[in-house]
């Protein structure tokens, strides 16, 4: 690879990306030229846009601009999204450029760093990023590249130059994370999938051993308790964290005051007493419960993480409000593998028993839904409405006699229906709404603000 040096131009194939984007800000922010590809307009390519990045939507080589044409001092970075067959990318490969994916150029931004990887199928964007905040908010420090946009500083990437430490989201896709040697690794979830890359479960399984066994020697691993990481090196240590069962990090005396938890917090340190949350759900404070042990593991002290837990603005599509008033409340969420979609239901129905849910979700990839039909359809059977829009195919072909209607004619509830965008404010109204999610992550997230001013006209013209 050109070392770090010499690079003048860094060139993006397929920039949006949230992973991407981070690293397309690092660049950025180093004073190199910085400029890519994607194939649509969004609120994330619009935001590089506006710091600086040159960004283009159709894939034509002839709109690659003349700096990013020098091989010797052009880096060329690419996500496994972008099909093999595409002209850009193609361009560069069979011209001698330095391509690599960007998993590859995140293990060499990493290198030297304290590296604190967060990774698991479902929660390490949550955790890598609240584990930045209370990082961020200390003596500490750190710099961090994240897959969410986290609310309180509007980026997916935070920089200190005097910091050693770098939260990283370590992402099993594509095994990107194997390219990453962490020194603190914190393992959230080893449910299958991405089925369509591994094939199996017990592939899946495999990698995050992998992942753990490249935690450097002296380095820490945080699993959450019950998770099969026995076979670890025993030149780690290993921890466990838990809201269910005693384990090293464990949340207990939960108390649940105007839709935030409090807690209390049993550490290998001692007792935290009367933590409290900034961001709503059950589910977040077991994500908080593993961010406070990497903070503390990486000495962040305890008054700043009081400080600092409450503070915390929460991930754009994280369990984000969009309305929340008492005639309705109106949660988007980025949730789009079954058991993300057991955990965000478990949440909403502590926080409002009593309140008659709606639920709006895009299904994420043809694999996906084909894998887990039967997974999504017990998760959802869980709200009182379903609305089913059509598949998300991202970088998927169509497979035969997989849609919607696989999940919908799997579901117990009788209340499920198929509907297209075009159709869905006016079949969600067709209803009393008290309380409405929007789930998925395909483009489910650029119908939540139509969503949301036809909802706010509708309230106020009752």
């Amino acid at each position: 690879m050109l070392q770090l040096k010499d690079i003048k131009s860094v060139y993006f194939v397929g920039v949006g990306g949230i992973g991407m984007s981070a690293i397309a800000r690092f660049f950025k922010y180093e004073g190199l030229a910085v400029a890519g590809y994607d194939r649509v307009s969004t609120v994330l390519t619009s935001e590089l846009e506006s710091e600086g990045v040159q960004i283009h939507y159709e894939d034509d080589v002839n709109q690659i601009q003349l700096p990013y044409r020098d091989k010797k001092s052009t880096l060329v970075v690419y996500t496994p999204a972008i099909p093999k067959e595409h002209t850009e990318l193609r361009y560069f490969q069979d011209n001698g450029f330095d391509v690599r994916k960007r998993a590859e150029v995140l293990g060499i931004i990493s290198q030297g760093k304290n590296s604190v990887c967060v990774a698991g199928t479902h929660g390490k964007t949550t955790i890598s990023s609240m584990a930045a905040h209370l990082y961020t908010q200390s003596e500490v420090g750190c710099n961090a590249f994240l897959g969410g946009i986290i609310n309180n500083y509007k980026t997916n990437f935070l920089h200190n130059a005097n910091s050693s430490y770098m939260v990283l989201e370590a992402d099993e896709f594509d095994r990107s994370f194997l390219h990453l040697t962490p020194h603190l690794a914190l393992l959230s979830a080893m449910d299958a999938d991405h089925l369509d890359i591994y094939g199996d479960k017990e592939s899946i399984t495999d990698a995050f051993h992998e992942f753990v066994s490249k935690i450097e020697s002296g380095g820490v691993l945080l699993h959450k308790l019950g998770l099969p990481v026995d076979d670890v090196n025993e030149e780690i240590e290993v921890f466990t964290y838990s809201i269910d069962e005693k384990a090293d990090f464990s949340a207990f005396n939960f108390k649940l005051i105007d839709g935030l938890y409090h807690f209390d917090l049993q550490t290998p340190f001692g007792l935290i007493k009367s933590l409290y949350m900034g961001v709503p759900g059950l589910v977040n404070v077991e994500n908080a419960v593993g961010a406070i042990g990497l903070a503390l593991l990486g000495g962040v002290d305890e008054e700043e993480i009081r400080k600092s837990l409450p503070t915390f603005e929460g991930i754009r599509r994280r369990f984000q409000y969009q309305i929340n008033t008492d005639e309705l409340v109106f949660i988007d969420d980025y949730a789009h593998h079954p058991e993300e979609i057991n955990a965000i239901m478990k949440s909403v129905k502590a926080i409002y028993p009593d309140k008659k849910i709606t639920v709006v979700f895009q299904p994420h990839l043809y694999t996906r839904t084909r894998d887990f039909a039967d997974g999504f359809a017990e998760s959802l059977d869980k709200a009182d409405r379903t609305l089913l829009l059509d598949i998300y195919p991202a970088r998927e072909l169509p497979i035969e006699n997989v849609n919607s209607e696989m999940i919908a004619s799997r579901m117990k509830n009788s209340d499920v229906r198929v509907v297209s965008k075009n159709d869905l404010s006016d079949v969600l109204l067709e209803d009393e709404l008290e309380l409405l999610l929007t789930l998925g992550a395909g483009d489910i997230d650029k119908e939540v603000p139509l969503l949301k001013e036809k909802l706010d006209e509708f309230i106020s013209n009752k």
